[in-house]
């Protein structure tokens, strides 16, 4: 079990915290969205949940030992991977996955096992400063996993990749719920959020305005609507479900109808009717 408990952070010291009183835990085999534009905090909270930023005020725990502690054991336990790739330039893919997997006092996944599995084999050999934006991710992304961790620090996972790439780094995601791991996602990727997520949490301006399931949130924010198109080019009808199902059951039933369509709200209209701001990156 992760916990975070009212978590504040001023890089300054001056009375002006970039993230004020984030509080969540996310429990073992559960993928947690942490939701946002750009600027919203979002990094600054992973990087105090991993001991990248000294812990000002709150408390941030796993299994009941707080990061405060934090030793070689602890890091042993868990994988980050970053939205800005931080690759050795003159080392190949596999010599790169190498070198970190000696940083680690536990087992650790082959190189050529990981780069298979995030497509790279073919690039083994090759320089990493030679790789595309979305090469660097995925290696990224695959040295994460290396040393099989129990919590898994996510940040744009999906950025810069095509989307049958994006669809296997997915499927990889799961498959690190199935395991039990605890994951964390950092993204203004409501798509891909929506897809994965058990949980999230809407971030702005350094505080927490929502957090459920994306299924609840639909429910509670969004709206209840049907839209119906017409054969033979007739203007498309919306119905309200709470008001106006005889007269959907009526169109249903007396009309020829080519489409019919759910209108529930995404997660991105969501976010912006509860923050008033939009999630451009």
């Amino acid at each position: 079990m992760l916990e975070v408990s009212k978590v504040s952070h001023d890089y300054e010291r001056k009375g002006k915290c970039v993230v004020e009183d984030i509080s969540f835990e996310i429990g073992g085999g559960e993928i947690f969205g942490f939701l946002g534009p750009s600027g919203a905090g979002k990094s600054t909270v992973q990087n105090i949940m991993t001991g990248l930023i000294k812990l000002q005020s709150g408390s941030v725990t796993y299994d009941g030992t707080s990061v405060r502690d934090a030793r070689k054991k602890f890091y042993n336990k868990i994988g980050v991977s970053f939205e800005q790739p931080n690759l050795y330039p003159d080392l190949t893919g596999e010599e790169n996955l190498k070198y970190y997997a000696g940083l680690f006092g536990v087992p650790t996944i082959r190189p050529m096992e990981l780069l298979e599995k995030v497509g790279l084999s073919d690039s083994a050999k090759k320089k990493t400063g030679d790789y595309s934006k979305g090469m660097k991710q995925r290696l990224v992304f695959a040295r994460a996993l290396i040393n099989r961790p129990e919590y898994l620090f996510l940040d744009e996972p999906t950025s810069g990749l095509d989307p049958s790439i994006a669809a296997r780094v997915c499927e990889l995601i799961l498959e690190e719920k199935e395991k039990g791991t605890v994951i964390f996602i950092t993204t203004h990727n409501m798509v891909l959020a929506d897809r994965l997520c058990d949980r999230v949490a809407f971030l702005e301006g350094g505080r927490i305005h929502a957090m459920d399931t994306p299924y609840n949130l639909k429910l509670r924010y969004g709206s209840q609507a049907v839209k119906l198109t017409y054969h033979g080019g007739v203007s498309p009808e919306m119905f309200d479900l709470n008001n106006e199902r005889e007269k959907l059951i009526a169109a249903i039933s007396e009309r020829k109808i080519d489409t019919i369509h759910t209108c529930e709200a995404t997660l991105e209209d969501i976010f912006i009717k509860i923050t008033g701001r939009g999630l451009a990156s």
